[in-house]
């Protein structure tokens, strides 16, 4: 591996999260790491998220084939060019992540953008609202708070296979796909991954599970299944409404 600017390696240095420091520090001590490696070295079952997140830092990585261990051709990932013009604009980064994770805090409270769950700060994970492969940055490539949201570890999961599994996200490449999507604007959506689905999630906590545990019961001795039974009884309110 040629030597690297230190600005770059200060950088690389700064990152903190669990998932993408251990690509980048493994990088660091050989030069590359591979799909491989990802799985049975560090137990990552999908080693693409975690190179996502090695670029979400600003940090680019470049993809190309090896030989596996059974003699297939695997992905592997290494270090991309990294310009010394554009290294000022990558310092601090995430720093600045972690200001624009305060900022929302502060604004939304702690709680998870998808499930509407309340959860401690530590436990929650800031995301693009729409994938950096699709939208990059935002405007201009600068870092703005609302073009992320805070997430529980299994909303970041669930949302990361949806939208890697969406036709926009392999070819179309279309942000404006993403900003009326669920995974960017629950509240405010006109398809799921551009699927024609309309998607409510409900939480109950604290004092609330006693009526989440009324409705299981009802629900059971009607011998139906729970979602549906909720769904019966919204469908009815808004009938009734409406007469």
């Amino acid at each position: 591996m040629p030597k690297l600017p230190q600005e770059f390696v200060d950088l690389c240095r700064s990152v903190t999260a669990k998932r993408p420091k251990t690509v980048i520090d493994h990088i660091l001590q050989h030069g590359f790491i591979t799909t491989e490696e990802l799985k049975e070295k560090y137990g990552y079952n999908h080693p693409p998220r975690a190179v996502r997140d090695v670029r979400e830092h600003g940090i680019p990585l470049e993809t190309y084939r090896v030989t596996g261990a059974d003699g297939r051709k695997i992905a592997a990932y290494r270090f991309g060019e990294v310009k010394t013009n554009r290294l000022r604009k990558l310092s601090g980064r995430t720093g600045l992540s972690r200001k624009i994770k305060e900022a929302l805090v502060e604004k939304y409270g702690c709680r998870c953008f998808i499930y509407l769950e309340e959860i401690d700060e530590r436990e929650l994970q800031i995301d693009h609202r729409v994938p950096y492969e699709v939208g990059g940055d935002g405007a201009g490539g600068e870092l703005n708070p609302d073009d992320f949201m805070l997430l529980s570890g299994s909303a970041n999961r669930a949302k990361s296979w949806s939208c890697e599994h969406c036709e926009n996200w392999s070819n179309l490449k279309d942000r404006t796909v993403c900003l009326t999507c669920y995974w960017a604007y629950p509240e405010n959506h006109s398809h799921i991954a551009m699927r024609q689905i309309r998607r409510l999630d409900l939480v109950w906590q604290g004092e609330e599970i006693d009526i989440y545990e009324k409705l299981k019961a009802e629900a059971h001795s009607l011998d139906k299944e729970i979602p549906l039974f909720v769904k019966e009884i919204i469908e009815s309110a808004v009938c009734r409404k409406r007469t």
